[in-house]
């Protein structure tokens, strides 16, 4: 752990617990029973990170993008769409929290977080790139579930309505197919219990 990160390890590890108790704001505004929190949604995506076959991406550093990329939300809150907060303000937001969050680190470690979060938000390699897609697939991934456990199949359709079209990593595109089609059979299950 951070030998040098001194008195602000505390603060900075009792900050990022928050992640656990702020509710994904998606699922909040859809009314969904016990929603998860931002860090079980970082987690999963973390775990997909680490079980990605791609060669050529750098999967340490994956992992690392994935743990940090919704990191300020233990400050700033999940900022939804539907917020209809300016993409600029919730930028601002959240680049005020990273700097708040990362100066409790030592100068290298919070150096190193910030431009793991940089990276992410400018998409700028890759494996930020790779990290953004798991991000959506692994939102549609959780609203798959949801809808199983409600037993309320297509009712959270709007969520894959908003990631049509957004996928181009082939492991990504697999498994969103998988997703899609586990969800064709269960609606159609639901729609046709007797057939």
């Amino acid at each position: 752990m951070a030998a040098g990160g001194g008195a602000g390890l505390l603060p900075f590890l009792r900050l990022l617990g928050q992640l656990k108790r702020v509710p994904r704001t998606g699922w909040v505004y859809r009314n969904v029973a016990n929603p998860e929190s931002v860090s079980d949604h970082m987690y999963r995506m973390a775990m997909m990170a680490l079980v990605t076959e791609d060669k050529n991406l750098n999967k340490d550093r994956c992992i690392r993008l994935a743990l940090v990329h919704d990191m300020a939300e233990c400050i700033v809150g999940d900022i939804a769409p539907a917020d209809n907060i300016p993409k600029e303000e919730k930028h601002r937001r959240e680049e005020t929290a990273m700097q708040q969050l990362t100066q409790l680190l030592s100068e290298d470690l919070g150096k190193e977080i910030y431009e793991l979060w940089e990276e992410y938000e400018n998409q700028s390699t890759a494996e930020a790139r790779f990290v953004k897609e798991l991000d959506q697939c692994e939102m549609i991934l959780q609203a798959f579930e949801y809808e199983e456990l409600e037993n309320t199949p297509g009712r959270l359709q709007d969520f894959f309505d908003s990631t049509a079209g957004k996928f181009v990593h082939p492991e990504i595109l697999q498994l969103v197919s998988l997703i899609n089609t586990e969800r064709k059979k269960r609606t159609a299950a639901t729609s046709h219990p007797h057939s």
